[in-house]
């Protein structure tokens, strides 16, 4: 019961606010143009801020761990390289791969997941390690796969996609804000109080403003239309990978913290980044959105089934 607590406290305000969104844009509050707008903010400004402070305010020389966040890396580019193999092979809608491939594969670690982990321990354990390891592949490989899979006219040659990738990978805003973070804490940088805090304003934005204009924008006849493939990632999202790599972290050792962390980023709902991604690089936001409404809605069921496992094999403690 603990565990459904804790799962619900984390996915229902998620929801709730996508709901908000929804019923406002229905009601007329909002409109497109605040949807488009909100989209731009989140996708430049707030998330490259929020994630800037997370890796910065993680003291990486000291809690440094290669050995887990070498593994978080491997295992997210092996489920990257999967599930976008198989969708190639799979998908008959070629314009819905990479909006299915990153919604598959990209967790809510940096949203989501330290607000969970400290629901339970209290404070942030090992998720910024986690996210230092998994976050700049999850949008390398949203940046690359959105660009190589896109039915832009203007991308027709495969050297000319590759190239445009590689463009976008070093001017897109959510990596750039990881990296800048990366430097600061390996630098050991004092930011004044009035910066930091502006920095920290901005990014707390990031979460509601997203999940604000994914509910506006979510398009229930339109989502209906791609139900099997948003369940097919849904169900990858929240057991399938999960199932594959937690009882090999079992077997190298990890435990507790580590362990939790890992299941955040194998399994937590699917983040309003990947809607915002979509988006913003012309992809299909309206899988994107069917799966981040999918999974958040069933992860309270799902997480909590992960938990109760881990809890029940001692594998965490209480």
């Amino acid at each position: 019961m603990d565990s459904f607590i804790y799962s619900l406290n984390a996915t229902v305000p998620v929801f709730a606010v996508m709901a908000i969104g929804y019923i406002l844009r229905r009601i007329g509050l909002i409109n497109e143009a605040f949807v488009e707008g909100a989209n731009k903010l989140v996708f430049k400004v707030c998330l490259p801020c929020m994630l800037f402070l997370d890796v910065f305010s993680t003291d990486i020389l000291h809690h440094f761990d290669g050995k887990y966040i070498g593994f978080c890396a491997v295992v997210t580019l092996i489920s990257i390289l999967v599930i976008w193999g198989l969708a190639r092979r799979l998908l008959k809608d070629r314009t819905q791969v990479g909006a299915f491939v990153q919604s598959a594969y990209r967790s809510s670690a940096a949203i989501l997941g330290i607000a969970f982990i400290e629901n339970i321990y209290g404070n942030s354990g090992m998720g910024p390690l986690m996210i230092i390891g998994s976050v700049p592949l999850y949008n390398i490989f949203a940046v690359t796969i959105l660009t190589i899979e896109s039915n832009d006219p203007n991308l027709r040659q495969e050297t000319g996609r590759i190239r445009t990738a590689l463009i976008n990978i070093a001017k897109n805003p959510i990596i750039l804000g990881i990296l800048f973070g990366l430097a600061a804490s390996l630098m050991q940088l004092r930011l004044p109080q009035m910066i930091e805090k502006s920095i920290m304003n901005l990014g707390n934005m990031a979460s509601p403003l997203a999940l604000i204009a994914i509910g506006a924008g979510f398009e229930g006849k339109q989502a209906l239309e791609r139900i099997k493939p948003a369940v097919i990632a849904t169900v990858i999202k929240l057991i399938g990978l999960a199932a594959v790599f937690l009882p090999v972290a079992v077997w190298l050792g990890f435990r507790d913290q580590e362990l939790l962390a890992l299941v955040i980023m194998l399994a937590s709902p699917t983040t309003p980044t990947a809607y915002i991604m979509a988006k913003n690089m012309h992809g299909d936001d309206v899988l994107s959105s069917s799966v981040i409404v999918l999974t958040t809605v069933f992860s309270s069921l799902t997480l909590t089934g992960w938990i109760f496992l881990m809890r029940y094999m001692n594998w965490i403690a209480d």
